[in-house]
């Protein structure tokens, strides 16, 4: 394929119990993600690919990323693409500091 050309690395998520409220083109859902080596949960706007997520469970994934580079795309469109490779751990649990609990208390 002429124009198109990627990178890989894998990495370490934990996935909170709930999705926040964020605003990507219009309002929507989003995970909520910390990477390993950080406290803060962040919006996760980009759908892993393979993986379904179950509200009330905390997660410990390993994802591939993949950077695309495509000439042909268009501007809005992603250029990181996330593959689910394995669950780590799926746990029963209620996720602690995400960031609506802390606006609203």
């Amino acid at each position: 394929m002429t124009g198109c050309s990627s990178s890989r690395d894998t990495q370490r998520l934990i996935i909170a119990s709930e999705m926040g409220d964020c605003v990507g083109v219009a309002p929507q859902k989003c995970l909520l993600v910390r990477q390993d080596g950080h406290s803060d949960w962040e919006y996760f706007y980009t759908p892993i690919d393979g993986f379904h997520y179950e509200p009330g469970y905390e997660y410990v994934i390993l994802v591939r990323r993949e950077n695309i580079e495509n000439v042909s795309m268009p501007a809005d469109r992603p250029t990181i693409r996330y593959a689910l490779e394995k669950i780590v751990s799926k746990t029963k649990k209620e996720s602690a500091d995400l960031p609506q609990r802390r606006e609203n208390e």
